[in-house]
Formats: C-alpha cells, structure tokens, sequence
C-alpha cells in the first residue's frame, strides 16, 4: 500500500495543476495509482496504520482466529508464559508457527506502566560512585584508555574524580576514601551500580548473598551504609551511569590533552571549575554554595586514607613466606602453618600469624620477593643439613635480582667446589650490609669480572666504612668473624684468620691488572706464604689447660 504521505504529495501534484503522467513521473509512482488516489478523499492524517486496518489489506494471520482465546487466556492470567500459552492454543486447534502466535500475545498482554520518580537526595544522605573509561587521543597521535573513578554527592552536586590505574577492589576502595577525605565527610548511604567488585552474587529480587570480602570490611570500618542499584531497574542504574557520562561529556569529549600530566592538570582545573564556580544545571546553584549547607550533615571519616588498611585472610606457607598478588612476603619459620591476616596499606605490607608479626615494604614489581634479614638468618638456622642451608644461602642471595643471578652463576661455575663456602660468606655480608650494598657489589665484580667472595667483601669495605655487626654478635667481641670468613663449620686463630679477613676499610684502592690485587687473601711482593690448615677435631687443648 501506498503511504498517506506519498497519497497526499500526488493529490498536491495535481491539484498544481500537473498531468497524470507528470504527477506519477515526479511522485515515482505508476498512472495507476495516481488515477486510483484522485478518486480517494483528501488525505487529513498521514498514518498508514488505521488506513490499512480499514482497508483489510493483506492476508491474515493464521493466529488471528485465536485471537478472542489468547485474550480470555491473558486476562485469568497476566503472567502466563507465551510458550504455555501456544500450547493451550494447539489444543484449540492452531496449526501455525510460534512467530505468528507471540506476536498477537504481546500485542494482547497487559501492560503496567510506572511513573517515572526521581531519586533526589537530602542534605548527607547520598552519594553515588562508579567507574568510567575513555579512549583519549593525545596530540601527539598517541591513544590510551583511561580509567576514572567519580565521585558525586546527590544534593550539593559536588564532584570528585580521580585518574585510576585499573577497577579492581583495592582500587575502589582507596579512591573512595580519599573522595571523602576531600569532601569532608562521609554520607549515610553510598549508592553503587552493582560490580563484582562490590557484591559477588545476588538473589533474583536483588538481596545480596555475598559481598566482595575487601570492600565489605572497608564499608564495616568506615561505618558506610551501601546501597546498590535493582537489577533490570534503568531509572535506579541511570542516575549513577548518568555520572560517568557526564563526566566523559563535560571534560574528556570537550578538551585535548598534550600528555598524561597535561590531562591531570586539566582535571584538576575542571573540578574547580564545576565545583565552586559554575551553578550545576539541577539545582541551578553552585556546588561550592550548597556543600556549606551539607557539610555539617556529613559524618567524620574514621580512616584517613594514609592509615587504610586492606585485610586479607592469608596462610603462611611451607617455605616461611606468604603469597600475596604474586610477591612471597617472608615470615620467621616458626610461623609455618599457622593462618592470619595480612594488612595491605599503600607502601607497606603487615603480617600478623598468631604471635608472629612482619612489617614489609610493599613491592609493585611482578614476582619481587622480600625477605627480612632477621628472618634470613632464621631460616638458615631452623634448616637441618648443610647442604640445604647453603641452597637456602643462595636463594636469599638470589633474590636480590639479576645482578645476583649472573654472580651466582658465574661463581658455581668458575669455582664448582668451593662456590658452598663463597655462599656462606656472601650470606653473612648480605646480613651485615644489607640488599643495596650487596646488590651494587654484585654489579661492580660482574663489571670487573671478580669472581669470588673476597672482592665483593673488599668493594663493601671500601664504601661501607661501618658495617653493621653480624646478627647475633655482640658488639664487644673482636673482629674476628668465623662464621663470615673462616671455613664453615671451623674456628680459626686469629694468625690463620689473615688470609681470608676483610680487608680495612681505609685501605687505598690499587689498579687492576686482569685482577684485583688489593682484595683480601691475594699475594703482595714481599709477603709471607700462609697456607690454611683445617683445624684438628679432636678436643680442645683448653680442656686440658694448655693455650
């Protein structure tokens, strides 16, 4: 059928006083059909859907004779699924397809509509959170997509948002706190879309079964009420969806960005701007204006965002570490076993395993490891056998990173019976100096190719003029370090110690030549051959009073 737009546009035709011919011609139509609508009364609506209805055009329908029964049927039972529905039709006698049958259902079911109602809020009562992400274009034709997290108070309108790295939990829950911190307070209810983030299952009426463990214990300690959007409820979820695209229309749609310092600073300008400056297009008052009126409605914040500690349940493991986002945090080897609690801050990481407790930096870097030196050495003691304690040696060694890797290496290979005893003194340096001072030694003798325990000891007392005393020596005791510099297992007089003793740490560095001939242990001109003897097994001659 010809629409009554195309019917009133050939009546037009010629009533211009154009020929049948010329009408059809510019109307795209055949002579026909211009004949048939001259005879048809003047077109006074442009609706084809009563004219073809009128008219009967086209074949009906088979589920049209049903169609007095799928009504009867819909009104006992509103609810009623279309495919029991096309059942019962069946037994009536329908023989066509399901297409034909769920048309003339939905065309007949009931429908209920609800009144649009807004979700305004008092003074402290709500605030709406979500994350948002944009492809942003810097002018130097780079891409990126960005994540933000926003912020919003629902009766000031004023606006926090901040540049994230990613939308985990840890994430959420830190933005969202330095958002209150910057806002002033906190709000009764914090109103959230409904992420796994947040809440982790959900009944079909929209009761949370479980909550997301990290932002669950946050909400507890913050004393923060949370409300979560109904599930398939658009007019709930676009108030907070709303935030996001208002964001991304307001600031990253409307500005360019030179790189990612540029677009920190442009949003720090922004939220100034919309904050204290330009009235909000809802209230018609600037934020700034109608925030001195809630603040005093808001509630203290508990945690300020330096002291906001993430708990996560933890075990320590049998290698006296716990796991955690792929880095082995070391606890002391009586605490294998035993279950805790490991409080994630932002630069630092704390352990608590029963009576055990370890306080860590906090590593970024995938599968970096940190092991504390006290812990070090309390691994080594709580190992049984030698040879396992010299492996332990070398893994704590190892862990200090690729520089250590190449020594170590280079080490067991140039010196494939003697690397356990260079390990055992190495270890003991490591306790002494610390991971930065080794690290650097272990550089300096790659670069230098000095392969051997007694230069690294020889670079660490040319730049660490005080060392630290050993673990577990105290600080009246002679220089005299066996454990360090002796043959493991043996004491060594102090005229035996020569050979292997540090060097002092005002000696004068002197040029190499193909090695280091300042180290401790090597030949000077002159100087008397000493050759080490290991020590006799038998007893002590001061058991029998002798020297």
């Amino acid at each position: 059928m010809i629409d009554m737009l195309k019917r009133h546009e050939i009546q037009v035709l010629r009533r211009a006083g154009h020929s049948q011919i010329e009408a059809a011609k510019l109307a795209g139509v055949s002579l026909g059909s211009v004949r048939r609508v001259e005879r048809e009364p003047d077109v006074t609506q442009i609706d084809s859907g009563p004219e073809r209805a009128r008219r009967g055009i086209g074949r009906p329908a088979k589920a049209e004779p049903f169609r007095a029964l799928v009504a009867q049927v819909l009104a006992e039972e509103p609810e009623l699924l279309a495919v029991e529905i096309l059942r019962r039709v069946k037994l009536a006698g329908y023989t066509g397809g399901k297409t034909a049958l769920y048309e003339l259902v939905s065309a007949l079911r009931p429908t209920t509509v609800r009144p649009l109602v807004r979700f305004e809020g008092l003074p402290g009562e709500f605030s709406q959170h979500d994350f948002g992400q944009v492809e942003v274009r810097f002018l130097d034709g780079t891409r990126r997509r960005v994540h933000f997290f926003a912020s919003r108070l629902k009766y000031s309108r004023w606006v926090e948002v901040t540049i994230v790295p990613d939308e985990c939990a840890e994430t959420l829950v830190r933005a969202l706190v330095d958002h209150f911190a910057a806002i002033g307070g906190i709000p009764l209810l914090a109103v959230f879309d409904r992420p796994t983030t947040i809440a982790l299952t959900w009944t079909k009426d929209g009761q949370v079964t479980e909550w997301n463990a990290l932002f669950a214990g946050v909400a507890l300690d913050l004393g923060l009420g949370i409300e979560l959007c109904w599930p398939a409820r658009p007019q709930q979820k676009g108030s907070i969806e709303n935030l996001v695209g208002w964001v991304k229309g307001s600031f990253f749609k409307q500005r360019r960005f030179l790189d990612e310092a540029d677009l920190r600073t442009q949003l720090a300008e922004w939220r100034t701007e919309v904050n204290t400056q330009r009235p909000c297009r809802a209230t018609r008052v600037i934020p700034a204006v109608r925030l001195d009126d809630e603040r005093p409605r808001l509630r203290p914040l508990k945690v300020a965002p330096a002291a906001l500690a993430l708990r996560v349940p933890i075990v320590v493991g049998p290698t006296g570490a716990v796991l955690h986002d792929t880095h082995p945090y070391s606890m002391p080897p009586d605490a294998i076993g035993i279950a805790g609690t490991l409080f994630l801050y932002r630069d630092r990481v704390r352990i608590v395993a029963g009576r055990f407790e370890a306080v860590h930096e906090r590593l970024f870097v995938p599968y970096a490891k940190s092991t504390l030196p006290e812990h070090r050495a309390e691994q080594v003691a709580a190992v049984s056998g030698k040879r396992a304690k010299r492996y332990l040696q070398r893994e704590h060694l190892l862990e200090l990173g690729p520089p250590a890797l190449d020594y170590l290496t280079e080490l067991t290979h140039r010196r494939p019976r003697m690397w356990l005893r260079d390990v055992d003194r190495l270890h003991a340096l490591l306790a002494t100096y610390g991971a930065e001072a080794m690290g650097a030694a272990f550089a300096r003798g790659l670069a230098e190719q000095a392969i051997g325990a007694e230069y690294i000891a020889h670079y660490l007392a040319a730049v660490v003029t005080i060392p630290r005393p050993i673990e577990g020596e105290s600080t009246g005791r002679p220089a005299v370090r066996s454990s360090l510099l002796g043959h493991p297992g043996a004491s060594i007089s102090s005229i035996e110690q020569l050979a292997f003793d540090l060097p002092s740490a005002n000696a004068r560095a002197a040029p190499r030549g193909g090695r280091v001939q300042a180290a401790a242990g090597a030949r000077r001109v002159g100087a008397q051959r000493r050759a080490w003897t290991r020590p006799s097994t038998g007893p002590s001659s001061r058991a029998d009073g002798g020297r």
